[in-house]
């Protein structure tokens, strides 16, 4: 496939400084646009750091103050995606209890990265048919890699087209860190503290990696592996959905009398693969078999989902056309700053033959959803190479990281956690919690965030690796609707990666 763009090997500065006026006035905070507590502000950062004089970018950036005097720094935050808006990520962590201590240890640090939101967004041009998900579809066979390709390359083809096309080489992880270390010039602090989920994990050991020095206590929850989402991020999803469905199938073989799905969890996996081949023969209400197998991944980020997830099993398992499935909000901006970020960051393969043969092998060593997390994604066919090669996680600088990770995750398994875990070394302990879903700290599971909030408020962090238990003590005494919202908030920090 011919590129447009040579690859360029290049060393990039990690002490680009701000602007002078802006880093001597600090940002102008003024009320956001809500009405609610938060402090809204935009600074500007070079569009490529390798011109730190040309094009410039619009970073919007909120802060919700400490009240304390004790305050001791800041923590940035980051709900992953990437391409999820961060500006209201400290309101989102208000509202899943992050305790009054971090409140006061902390200013809050928001903000919608390069390309995203708010921040000189980016654009595909994507059709309203194709605001689904940047996972492929489930593939039956070769044919259907073939037939995947030529999609995939049209949606590269209109990134590249669209208005926003000129920065395809520019919306990277590695220089959203270097926005992030020009927020920490900005405020005026010698270090940042950090707090990121998901592809928020992999961002901020890009940071740590950077900026080793300007690291004060960086937790990452639910932890990339060290290629973040690169071919294996992706590849790696088909083993979580292994990893994870079996919570899914307990639950529901324990709840037979009411929907049906089974009595014991083989017979519910034994509904998914037959209700899968039903629906690839007859789809009901437009949910064919790839769009099955993909709502059910996507319900498996948290146990608030089962009821709706079996709902719409019973319902598909029935051909009801009026099944309900939910419609996905307007995240077109985030699919396509998603695909700027996955693809400007590694070189994927190019070959449709590839690709084939990773299908086939995942097809069997994970059957419910390898067939599709392998499949072909646009960055097969990127108009650009990367302008640098991926940042390389090691075990190089001060030992300040924490991970927090559960067992059964469907997006972030814990195989790729532990891969980053070796990789960081002693910069690094590790905290995992027996759970499934997406997202440890905050969750039920006081164990996990008692020790992140020690870890953020006193500096403590664990002596070595330690596990937790399957404890769902730190939601006991809430009303239904105290929970459940918890839940929504918590599902805004800990957000979908893919939109799936």
């Amino acid at each position: 496939m011919r590129k447009l763009m040579a690859a360029v090997v290049v060393a990039v500065s990690a002490a680009v400084l701000a602007p002078a006026a802006q880093a001597a006035q600090g940002p102008q905070w003024t009320p956001c646009a809500d009405g609610g507590p938060l402090l809204c502000a935009t600074l500007t950062v070079p569009l490529d750091y390798r011109d730190p004089g040309g094009e410039q970018l619009g970073l919007a950036i909120s802060k919700l103050p400490s009240a304390s005097p004790q305050r001791r720094g800041v923590l940035l935050l980051n709900p992953g995606g990437p391409g999820e808006s961060g500006l209201n990520m400290p309101m989102s962590l208000v509202f899943s209890g992050i305790p009054a201590s971090v409140l006061d240890s902390y200013d809050l640090i928001g903000f919608d990265p390069r390309g995203v939101g708010q921040s000189s967004p980016v654009t595909c041009d994507l059709r309203p048919e194709q605001i689904v998900s940047n996972v492929p579809p489930y593939a039956k066979d070769a044919a259907d890699v073939v037939a995947r390709a030529q999609v995939a390359q049209g949606l590269a083809q209109q990134c590249a087209a669209s208005a926003s096309g000129p920065r395809l080489p520019f919306i990277t992880t590695a220089n959203t860190a270097r926005d992030m270390d020009l927020i920490r010039e900005a405020l005026g602090e010698p270090k940042i503290s950090y707090f990121g989920g998901s592809y928020g994990s992999y961002l901020g050991a890009v940071y740590a990696t950077l900026f080793p020095d300007r690291t004060d206590r960086f937790v990452l929850d639910s932890v990339t592996g060290t290629g973040g989402l690169d071919i294996a991020g992706a590849r790696i999803m088909g083993q979580g959905m292994e990893d994870r469905f079996p919570d899914f199938a307990r639950w529901a073989a324990d709840r037979d009398t009411s929907y049906e799905l089974g009595r014991t969890p083989r017979e519910v996996k034994a509904k998914y693969f037959d209700l899968a081949a039903r629906l690839d023969a007859n789809p009901v209400a437009g949910v064919n078999g790839a769009l099955f197998r993909h709502l059910t991944f996507g319900s498996l980020y948290g146990d608030g989902n089962f009821p709706v997830l079996a709902q719409q099993w019973q319902a598909l398992d029935r051909m009801d056309p009026s099944v309900a499935v939910a419609a996905a909000r307007d995240f077109a901006n985030l699919l396509s700053s998603q695909l700027y970020v996955v693809c400007g960051d590694a070189n994927w393969p190019e070959s449709v033959a590839e690709y084939q043969r990773n299908v086939e092998q995942d097809r069997k060593r994970y059957p419910m959803f390898g067939a599709a997390s392998a499949n072909v994604w646009p960055c097969a066919f990127w108009a650009t190479e990367p302008v640098e090669p991926p940042v390389r996680i090691t075990d190089e600088g001060p030992s300040t990281v924490l991970l927090v990770q559960n067992r059964r995750d469907p997006a972030t398994p814990l195989a790729g956690a532990r891969e980053m875990r070796r990789a960081l070394g002693d910069r690094a302990r590790m905290v995992t919690v027996d759970q499934g879903g997406h997202g440890a700290y905050l969750s039920e599971n006081a164990c996990a965030s008692n020790a992140v909030n020690r870890f953020l408020v006193e500096g403590v962090r664990p002596a070595r690796d330690v596990a937790c238990g399957a404890d769902k003590s730190a939601f006991a005494g809430l009303s239904d609707e105290a929970r459940r919202a918890r839940e929504d908030a918590f599902a805004q920090v800990h957000a979908h990666p893919f939109g799936s």
